[in-house]
């Protein structure tokens, strides 16, 4: 969502004292960088501002009223690029008490803890609750900048009362694990709103009963991850020793010259049969792409993937199946431009790897334990790690952008030509998913994980 914001101009509130905001966020830009907001409230000509982001050492800072001083800042760091959060900022300016009068909630759990908590004054009348102000997602709108680098969704706001996170969240009564309520809030009030962002036509469709109209400045890109399922990307916090650059929520990766250690993806896999993609962009030097699994963290930037025993690449420049720091004939080579699939069987402990939808030596994902073409994989609980991971290397000194398709049907900002489903009608992919193969995302993990 980087340099786009949704917007739309307030009508007259229900009340400039009582609000709640409501939304599911997935943090896309790890670590200390810049600071980048949720939403704001306000005028650019204003220096009145009301706005809640992410500090750049990821703490949260809600700014009720910018020129009052009126804030909250936490003293707890949000920094897993593999979550969804939901985070609810409960305003009521109404209540005597002045620690009730601003809520911040975090997956259902009041944050208490606080670095700053300078709460607004009793019976305050923040100044951008009025009309004509505007409310900006994913960005700051005084300055115009802090855009938001990540995912949202099931973003609301109601106007005129202070809730609970129970009004848009509950606990699951077996996993303990805080989930959406998919239901837009009954009584949003004058300029209360839902976005669900589930329509892949119209990303800022207002889905609450007032259907207000939202401006999108710059492009929403579609995803299937969502709060209640959620895919597997690179962890750009698995980046000390590669050093590499993270976009398009994090399934972009551009490298640093001569450091080759992999990234690795957020979820692991030690059971089940898996199906993702990976597409060559573009490179400055050799063809020294590398893609594929591995079980073991690095310990040096000059390490590719495929340099221990249970790592397990497929080298452009020969068409080569890398392991054990050495090379293989395997298949056709590869380059810029070109989609490598991969079928990981750990059923059988057997890896397929395709071009451009063709399984190289004649490879069978199909073909159960009898593995045609298949490379032979050890037992996830026999590696290091005790599962694999998706990885990928530039390997040279050269740099070289690889983008992934874990089934959100884009390749970077460019959605896949065709639209093939895995059996369970999961994800988005250029080329056909092999029977029994599935999108790694939390309900496949579940349903078919082990």
């Amino acid at each position: 969502m980087a340099t786009t914001y949704v917007e739309m101009t307030q009508g007259t509130p229900t009340s400039t004292r009582k609000c709640t905001y409501s939304g599911w966020h997935k943090k896309c830009e790890a670590g200390p960088s810049v600071s980048q907001s949720f939403f704001s409230i306000g005028l650019a000509s204003d220096s009145h501002y009301t706005d809640f982001r992410y500090e750049t050492d990821d703490a949260i800072r809600i700014n009720i009223e910018s020129a009052e001083g009126y804030t909250i800042l936490t003293n707890r760091l949000f920094r897993d690029p593999a979550a969804w959060y939901h985070v609810v900022v409960a305003i009521d300016t109404e209540q005597s008490v002045s620690t009730d009068r601003v809520k911040l909630y975090i997956n259902g759990v009041q944050e208490t803890d606080l670095d700053e908590n300078l709460q607004p004054a009793e019976d305050y009348d923040i100044p951008t609750l009025v009309s004509g102000d505007k409310f900006s997602i994913g960005r700051r709108i005084r300055s115009g900048s802090l855009y938001f680098n990540g995912e949202m969704s099931w973003v609301q706001f109601v106007d005129g009362l202070q809730l609970a996170p129970t009004d848009f969240g509950s606990f699951d009564s077996t996993s303990g694990i805080w989930k959406i309520k998919p239901t837009p809030y009954a009584t949003p009030g004058n300029n209360g709103f839902c976005l669900k962002m589930e329509d892949r036509t119209n990303l800022d469709l207002d889905s609450s009963s007032n259907a207000h109209t939202f401006t999108t400045s710059g492009t929403l890109t579609a995803t299937y991850d969502n709060p209640s399922n959620n895919f597997a990307t690179i962890n750009p916090l698995d980046n000390y020793l590669t050093q590499a650059t993270f976009s398009n929520g994090n399934n972009t990766v551009a490298t640093v010259s001569g450091k080759y250690a992999p990234n690795l993806s957020t979820f692991g896999m030690s059971a089940g049969k898996w199906y993702w993609e990976v597409k060559a962009v573009s490179r400055a030097g050799a063809n020294d792409y590398m893609i594929g699994i591995s079980s073991k963290r690095t310990t040096d930037a000059t390490y590719e993937i495929g340099q221990y025993a249970n790592d397990y690449a497929y080298y452009a420049l020969a068409g080569d199946l890398w392991y054990n720091n050495g090379g293989v004939s395997y298949g056709n080579s590869y380059d810029t431009g070109d989609i490598v699939g991969v079928a990981l069987d750990l059923d059988n402990n057997n890896l397929y790897f395709s071009k451009n939808g063709t399984f190289q030596d004649s490879g069978d994902p199909t073909s159960g334990a009898t593995g045609t073409g298949a490379i032979s994989i050890g037992a996830p609980a026999s590696t290091p790690l005790g599962a694999y991971f998706s990885g990928q290397t530039y390997w040279a000194a050269a740099v070289g952008t690889l983008s992934y398709n874990f089934g959100n049907g884009y390749f970077g900002t460019t959605a896949v030509s065709s639209a093939n489903a895995d059996d369970a009608g999961i994800g988005s992919f250029e080329y056909d998913v092999p029977t029994g193969y599935y999108a790694l995302c939390t309900k496949n993990i579940k349903a078919y994980g082990g």
